[in-house]
């Protein structure tokens, strides 16, 4: 007879592995799967670093959930005794009709967050080496900062694992069918049986949802890391907030301080489709000149040498929101991504209301804008 487990989770990256933490944690039977050995580079996980901000420009329905995952952050940083998050404070910037500018103040005021309003002369006097366009402006908020994606993906495997929950690496989920009020999954090396079944598998999404033509797009994104040349002292954490520009109508690029290996940048969507296991992984020199003229035009301190670069995925659905919700026909069944590239902030939250889904069978905040909508 196949092992029978109360919970199989598909994917052990961000969200995944914050699932299996909550399920383990709260005394459930979990068996966690990946392809890989989490944390990994293959997929949209890793990097350093990633922002965490609570004036949220997307949508203020993300605030209340994010403003959950500081406190689950914390706790976790406490437990696993490994740093996980670095206040600097964050700045989200463009023309005072920009998305980024209008959603992040909005969000600011509609749940009440401490920010402060700031002109481009502001920022240039405060923060030196962020040189905004005159027609700029920021929105700043005191309790944005840095996650380390790959510790905190780290905390949560081995916290779980530690709770109790069975976790397998290099493992491949071929095919998964309902099998009474629960399913059955076969992978490269067996076959389970589960009362619930959580896919989070990001980029590889559309393989475990065969026959259903889910319109995600899977997008090649860069990472890049400049050596600044001179005032390096203006690129410390205490002195450079993280920062996310809307630079024109539809161009977005995020950064973050020097942290010992280099000012990172990258720009927020604008990378070519694939598919996850055809991605390109070389970064090529006119790739590196593009982004270096947006580092000279807004960080121009940081056009140093290149430092180093990487590939990441995002796994973006139309309308850039988080996919989150059972599924139509499975109930059991429950999607847990993608998260359009800007979700890891969120993934110990979504890992607690997965785990919520399961014990409880509903969430305490407001999911509506991440449920099936195509």
């Amino acid at each position: 007879m196949p092992a029978r487990h109360e919970v199989i989770i598909a994917g052990l990256g961000a969200m995944g592995s914050a699932a299996a933490f909550h399920l383990a944690r709260a005394g459930r039977r979990v068996l966690g799967l990946d392809r890989f050995a989490p944390p990994h580079d293959r997929g949209s996980s890793h990097g350093r670093t990633r922002i965490i901000r609570e004036a949220y420009f997307e949508h203020p329905t993300y605030v209340p959930l994010v403003q959950r995952a500081y406190t689950l952050w914390a706790e976790l940083e406490q437990a696993s005794q490994s740093p996980l998050f670095q206040p600097t404070g964050g700045l989200m910037i463009g023309s005072p009709e920009s998305v980024v500018f209008q959603g992040a103040k909005h969000s600011a005021e509609s749940h009440h967050l401490p920010h402060e309003i700031l002109s481009s002369a502001a920022v240039r006097r405060r923060f030196p080496a962020l040189q905004p366009d005159d027609n700029m402006m920021a929105v700043w908020e005191p309790r944005a900062g840095i996650l380390f994606p790959e510790r905190c993906i780290a905390a949560h495997l081995s916290l779980a694992a530690r709770a109790g929950a069975q976790i397998q690496c290099e493992e491949m989920i071929t095919q998964w069918t309902p099998d009474g009020e629960g399913v059955r999954v076969q992978t490269t090396k067996g076959e389970y049986l589960a009362d619930w079944l959580l896919l989070c598998s990001g980029s590889w999404l559309q393989t475990l949802l065969p026959g259903w033509k889910i319109p995600v797009q899977i997008e090649r994104q860069v990472l890049y890391w400049f050596t600044p040349h001179g005032a390096a002292k203006h690129f410390a954490p205490e002195a450079c907030p993280v920062h996310l520009w809307q630079f024109d109508e539809q161009h977005f690029f995020y950064g973050f301080p020097d942290l010992g290996d280099g000012v990172k940048v990258a720009a927020h969507h604008d990378g070519e489709w694939t598919m996850p296991d055809q991605v390109r992984r070389d970064v090529t020199p006119q790739e590196i000149d593009g982004m270096r003229r947006i580092v000279r035009r807004f960080l121009p301190q940081a056009d140093g040498p290149l430092a180093s670069s990487t590939v990441c995925l995002y796994t973006n659905t139309p309308d850039g929101h988080f996919w989150l919700d059972r599924h139509p026909q499975h109930p059991r069944v429950v999607i847990a991504s993608p998260c359009s590239g800007h979700g890891f902030k969120f993934s110990s939250a979504i890992g607690e209301v997965l785990a919520h889904q399961v014990t409880r069978g509903h969430s305490d905040f407001d999911l509506r804008l991440f449920r099936t909508r195509w």
